[in-house]
């Protein structure tokens, strides 16, 4: 947010609903954050972006790259950037890593209503398998927080769920432009989702662009290299006069 706000934009980073003010007031309280499933989450942005005065540019990683293709699809952002998203209904590949890493939480069915965190294993191998282990620590007990398991249950069944939550407008001809991003090394969303989510926007004349970051792991939006993130993020909105 400081980074972009220096280079002249505004930032807003609203939080899920349930998240509490702090990493802490999160953890406290995870009961707050329970069963909330990607419908919500995304009309509780919608809402949150109908007060503002002109359409924002949607930045979001993971669930949040999923989210921000949701709102650009149905017309409600200028341009969207994508980071190494949650796959949409119709991406059906399911990579051994990504499913090791979501076991966890999809391993339990009574999961489902509930929220959950992450033990430090659970995370170094799902978000910080590129990472040394004294920075995979030191991110583990800095931003972890609980978060609700229903949609990687909503993910995980929308190819069996015809009107999934998970599902995208990827053929809106009036949407702005997207970049979707992917990391060498992610474990939870590996290239081959990422590659196949770009392969779902077919419509001509409409910008969807991808990049792939080398050496790179799920963390790669809050670890040591996240500008190379953001410089990128920005060198790609400015080529789109954004």
């Amino acid at each position: 947010m400081k980074f972009l706000g220096e280079q002249g934009y505004e930032t807003l980073n609203p939080s899920w609903p349930g998240d509490g003010a702090t990493v802490q007031a999160s953890r406290s309280n995870p009961q707050a954050v329970a069963n909330y499933g990607v419908k919500a989450v995304a009309e509780h942005y919608a809402k949150q972006i109908s007060s503002l005065k002109e359409k924002p540019i949607l930045i979001g990683h993971s669930f949040g790259g999923l989210l921000v293709q949701i709102l650009l699809g149905n017309g409600l952002g200028a341009a969207a950037v994508a980071i190494d998203p949650a796959p949409m209904r119709g991406v059906w590949q399911l990579p051994f890593s990504a499913l090791r890493a979501a076991l966890p939480v999809l391993g339990n069915p009574f999961n489902l209503k509930k929220p959950f965190s992450l033990s430090y294993g659970q995370f170094r191998y799902a978000f910080a398998n590129a990472l040394s282990v004294d920075e995979a620590h030191e991110l583990y007990e800095r931003c972890t927080v609980p978060s609700p398991s229903r949609p990687l249950f909503q993910a995980a069944t929308a190819t069996f769920n015809p009107s999934s939550e998970t599902k995208v407008n990827t053929s809106n001809p009036n949407r702005g432009p997207l970049l979707i991003t992917a990391g060498e090394k992610d474990h939870i969303v590996p290239p081959v989702l990422s590659k196949a989510a770009v392969k779902k926007y077919t419509m001509p004349g409409v910008v969807t662009d991808y990049k792939l970051f080398e050496g790179r792991g799920h963390s790669l939006a809050i670890d040591h290299g996240w500008k190379e993130v953001a410089e990128y993020s920005l060198k790609w909105l400015n080529g789109h006069r954004l």
